[in-house]
């Protein structure tokens, strides 16, 4: 509700520039303005009222905002047809719009935030999963144990981490149904020691992903150097101390008009650190006041650092402005070779208007990234009594005992595989093989030690355990993929099935939490990719269960 109301209030203020569109376009341009989002998302939203002229309306969305994926999706919709031409067509914008994810930082940050959520999200779950499926399972057996052998109360120490937090008492019941899974299987265990470790990172970031969104100064310089906007940069910017926040109000100073502050601005930039980015624009700056000597040299010092498009186009206009046609040409070509497409759209705007003649050449998006990590919070994931430094400490402790559990306790109770019935080698008078109880092994090896109505009253009892153990894997896994292989014992298998599942099934979900900025739709075509996937896997899952279950592996 609030992002409709927010749309509506920007469409009030734009009703002036949409009356007249090409003046409003050629005047945002002229302010180093080349992505009006907000004027293309009122546009998107025409077209979705003016179904006839739909696309030319789209297409108008995307010359304003080029770098805004938004528009290329709607474009993808409204050229859909069930032809050949229709379906290449509205692939071609869909391949369009997220090729501009490169280009937008807020939309690939949200995207990233949605992933990255997701999959930690989804790893918690499965866990929690394994271990609701296995404990029923396996305390019966550890109750065996504990009647047999009393020194394995040890094991329950494990729950002491519960004290930590709810993700180590999820690892203290791992840890106790562990003992019971093979060699192989046990590494699900270590597995999620692991996540545990790192898993102050992990969620530094996702508070990361959650907080940056509605930090101001990084949507300010964000604004700026995607060519979103100048005025809420030169208000929340002016004074900082920080090079990046510095650079950028610089930026706007001089898209605005205010070249001699901008000038000063990046000389003292470069007084404390010699960039390419800076070397360029304070280029401009003295080209716009026509020191065209010193314009040359700074470009030069620029290419020397780093050959950009912009500033390689930049000196083809100076070379050109001073008559000399063969640099000119030179430099232009030198352009096109690194990133054609950067040149075109600096010939599409071109014009004698100083933010349209020369070029600038914004921050790296890379630093957008960095300066994401690193800006205050205004969240708290709360997630353990300890301090985060100490969590990783912990885990490793968790490691070890389980290792240590393992090495100390080497033989478990463990359940007949025909009729479920609880064995330990205390229990056993000899060993017998296939992990089967001594009437189930007498029934099978020497029938004529057992008579006729005995053997078959337990072929039935074997029978009876066995299709409700395979309903049983059948039905739970028709609920949840992977959850079978985890009741069958296979924990590691069902893993690789349940947590990709989960993932795919959480990114509908959690890009509702992250959309960029004032857009109404987020990552749609995302969702549609991963509920496709999620299907795929539900499939080959049940597939594969199946077919285990029919050779007898499971």
């Amino acid at each position: 509700m609030k992002k409709f109301l927010l749309l509506l209030i920007v469409f009030l203020f734009l009703i002036p520039s949409i009356l007249s569109g090409e003046d409003f376009y050629n005047e945002q341009l002229n302010h180093g303005i080349r992505n009006s989002e907000s004027y293309s998302y009122m546009l998107i939203q025409h077209a979705e009222l003016n179904k006839v002229q739909a696309k030319d309306i789209l297409e108008r969305a995307s010359q304003y905002s080029p770098d805004l994926p938004a528009t290329y999706f709607a474009l993808s919709k409204a050229s859909f047809e069930f032809s050949t031409e229709g379906i290449f067509t509205t692939i071609d914008y869909l391949l369009k719009g997220i090729e501009a994810y490169k280009r937008n930082f807020w939309w690939s940050f949200t995207m990233a935030g949605s992933l990255f959520t997701s999959a930690v999200g989804s790893f918690i779950c499965s866990v929690i999963i394994i271990i609701l499926i296995r404990l029923p399972f396996d305390i019966p057996l550890l109750s065996h144990d504990l009647k047999e052998d009393s020194t394995r109360m040890l094991s329950l120490l494990a729950l002491i981490s519960a004290f930590i937090s709810p993700l180590f008492f999820f690892g203290a019941l791992l840890i106790i149904i562990g003992q019971y899974m093979t060699k192989w299987n046990k590494l699900s265990v270590y597995i999620y020691c692991l996540f545990l470790l790192i898993s102050p990172v992990l969620f530094s970031t996702v508070v990361m992903f959650l907080s940056a969104s509605s930090a101001g100064t990084l949507k300010a310089i964000v604004q700026v150097n995607e060519s979103k906007g100048n005025r809420y940069a030169l208000s929340v910017l002016k004074g900082s101390g920080d090079y990046d926040e510095q650079f950028s109000y610089a930026l706007a100073l001089k898209r605005e008009g205010g070249y001699r502050d901008a000038l000063n601005i990046y000389d003292s930039l470069i007084a404390k650190r010699p960039t390419p980015e800076a070397y360029n624009n304070l280029a401009n700056c003295y080209f716009i006041l026509g020191d065209i000597e010193t314009a040359q040299e700074l470009y030069q010092r620029s290419t020397a650092l780093q050959r950009f498009p912009s500033n390689l186009y930049n000196l083809s206009v100076l070379s050109r402005e001073t008559l000399n046609y063969e640099k000119g040409d030179e430099y232009f070509l030198a352009a096109q070779r690194l990133d054609r497409e950067a040149v075109s759209g600096y010939r599409s705007i071109f014009s004698k208007n100083p933010n349209r003649f020369v070029i600038d050449e914004p921050l790296p998006r890379s630093v957008f990234w960095q300066y994401a990590e690193r800006t205050p919070s205004g969240y708290t994931i709360k997630f353990s009594v300890l301090p985060h430094i100490f969590i990783p400490i912990a885990a490793l402790v968790m490691m070890v005992f389980f290792f240590m559990l393992n090495r100390h306790f080497k033989h478990v109770a463990y359940k007949c595989k025909r009729c479920g019935s609880i064995l330990c080698k205390k229990c056993e008078k000899r060993i017998l093989w296939g992990h089967m109880c001594l009437r189930c092994y007498l029934s099978l090896i020497k029938l004529d030690e057992l008579d006729a109505k005995e053997r078959i009253s337990r072929l039935l009892t074997v029978y009876k355990y066995q299709k409700m153990r395979r309903d049983i894997i059948k039905f739970i896994s028709l609920v949840l993929p992977g959850s079978g292989q985890i009741y069958a014992g296979s924990i590691l298998n069902g893993l690789l099935f349940l947590w990709p599942f989960l993932f795919f099934l959480f990114i509908p979900i959690t890009n509702t939490l992250f959309v960029p900025e004032i857009s109404y739709s987020s990552h749609t075509w995302l969702s549609v990719i991963a509920l496709i996937l999620m299907v795929i896997v539900y499939i080959a899952c049940n597939i594969i269960i199946r077919r285990r279950l029919a050779k007898g592996w499971l």
